[in-house]
């Protein structure tokens, strides 16, 4: 009897559990069911928005580059040694300002010579002139003038021979020097493509770590900049070489020309001596003769203006050894440095205006139909998050780019304040269509299913009624209603739950006009 005592206990106990468990679970899924009633019955908690009037603007933003409106390249006419340069990138500078000054010692030479053969030349036609009237000019003292200008010329032709050959020699030097300049980029031009290897391995690396899951995102754009670094290297490296190979093209051409000059300038002196020679043979014989005298006169008015001529060209030279900035600007790049060769196929220095700047955009063909040059737009700036720039569309491009079907547009924006950079970042924003004073309700209140768009109305008594409406225009932020709700009706933008026709709707905190407000204002 015991026995069954001890199994019959446990048994009962056991089945006591149980049925207070059945029960406690019936009581959960009945208050459940009750609070499920209570909240289909009870008002609901929405973000309500009132139905306004107001204008639908329809935007377009693009992000573009700024661009300087003009990028000069300042380069030299001459080709010479740099003596100078006075501004670094960055600097500001004026019209007319001077930049940079080549050595002007062999054109400066070449200046004092011209006005020496002027002077020389105005010489000989002054006495030319004092013994034309006189018929009875001794024979001699013409002789001995021209004597002294065979020995003259004699002078002349051995200087030019010493002047080509010393002009030839620095010159020749320059050649070994731009040499060493070319061996000195290639040896930078390897290491950078070296370089440029290295970094695109590691970038392979880092994206198959990447993937992997290794490294994060961040690692990997690291490397991409790195990628982007070494080839900007790369690239200086070559412009370096195309620079170094150009300085030693400019030596050659300089080395044969000097060669040719000085070729000619004894050639030139040779003549000057074979003609002194041929004016003394004349003087000799037809001095006395008023005819030889007037022809002598006309041959050396000649000469004044050719050696005249001669110095114009040579002081247009030597003002061609200083570069002057030729707008109001910024210095945005530099070349060169002291020492270097300078060739008029090299520029120097790069100088841009940037009291107003371009901002380069791409637009679609349904959208450039829409701009129209004059047409205002805004830009912003992502380096300048709390300021709206106005703009102005100055160019719109005639022909759609083959590749991208898009339309070039280029708008002007003020920069008094020297604030914007060419190369920054910007998103302009274009107007294209407006349509004024339409009944708007904020796009969130639209619903739209296989019967068309509706939307919740909040009555006077808070009580939600669904209502059909037929949409027009919208923008970012608004829809058109043509019909069915009228301006200073409530609707519903936003609900916790599901609303039902009938159900009482509580106002609650919310952004009553979707949180958004289409263009950008200031």
């Amino acid at each position: 009897m015991k026995r069954w005592f001890g199994v019959l206990i446990p048994v009962i106990v056991f089945g006591s559990l149980i049925a207070w468990r059945i029960a406690q679970k019936k009581a959960e899924v009945s208050g459940q069911a009750q609070q499920r009633t209570a909240r289909m019955k009870g008002p609901v908690v929405a973000s309500i928005a009132v139905v306004q009037v107001r204008d639908l603007v329809k935007t377009f933003e693009a992000p573009g580059s700024v661009v300087a409106p003009m990028n000069v390249k300042i380069a030299p006419k001459i080709t010479g040694r740099i003596d100078s340069i006075g501004v670094q990138e960055g600097d500001r500078v004026r019209r007319g300002q001077t930049l940079v000054r080549i050595d002007d010692s062999d054109v400066e030479a070449e200046v004092q010579r011209q006005m020496a053969s002027v002077a020389e030349a105005r010489y000989r036609l002054a006495q030319a002139q004092l013994n034309q009237n006189p018929t009875d000019v001794a024979v001699g003292s013409q002789i001995r003038q021209q004597q002294a200008a065979v020995g003259s010329a004699e002078a002349d032709l051995k200087q030019a021979g010493e002047s080509s050959k010393a002009e030839v020699a620095g010159v020749s030097a320059d050649v070994t020097e731009a040499q060493s300049g070319i061996d000195d980029a290639k040896a930078g031009l390897n290491s950078a493509e070296a370089n440029l290897a290295n970094a695109r391995s590691k970038l392979d690396r880092a994206n198959s770590l990447y993937k992997r899951g290794f490294i994060s995102a961040q690692d990997v754009d690291n490397a991409k900049t790195s990628v982007t670094v070494y080839e900007s290297a790369l690239e200086t490296a070559r412009a370096r070489l195309r620079s170094a190979k150009a300085q030693k093209e400019a030596s050659d051409e300089r080395l044969a020309s000097v060669k040719t000059k000085g070729k000619a300038d004894v050639e030139a002196a040779r003549a000057r001596l074979v003609q002194s020679r041929a004016a003394l043979d004349s003087a000799r014989a037809n001095i006395s003769q008023k005819s030889a005298y007037r022809q002598s006169i006309s041959a050396l008015n000649a000469s004044v203006a050719a050696v005249q001529a001669s110095l114009r060209s040579a002081q247009s030279r030597r003002r061609d050894t200083v570069l002057i900035s030729p707008l109001d600007g910024y210095v945005t790049g530099r070349y060169a440095d002291p020492g270097a060769i300078a060739s008029p196929t090299q520029p120097i220095l790069s100088v841009q205006f940037v009291k107003h700047v371009w901002i380069a955009v791409a637009a679609p063909e349904e959208v450039s139909a829409r701009l129209h040059i004059g047409q205002t737009a805004q830009a912003r700036f992502d380096s300048l998050p709390d300021r709206v720039f106005d703009a102005t569309i100055a160019q719109i491009n005639a022909a759609a780019d083959p590749a991208s079907r898009q339309f070039t547009v280029r708008v002007v924006v003020g920069n008094e304040g020297n604030l914007l950079k060419p190369g920054m970042f910007a998103r302009v924003a274009f107007q294209t269509e407006r349509f004024p004073q339409c009944v708007v309700v904020p796009r969130e209140a639209i619903q739209r299913d296989r019967q068309g768009a509706t939307v919740v109305v909040v009555g006077p008594d808070q009580k939600a009624r669904r209502t059909p409406v037929v949409t027009g225009a919208d923008d970012d932020a608004f829809v058109a209603v043509i019909d069915g709700i009228r301006p200073g009706d409530r609707v519903v933008t936003l609900s916790s739950f599901p609303i039902r026709d009938g159900q009482v709707v509580i106002s609650g905190a919310g952004k009553r006009d979707g949180g958004r407000r289409g263009a950008w204002t200031k």
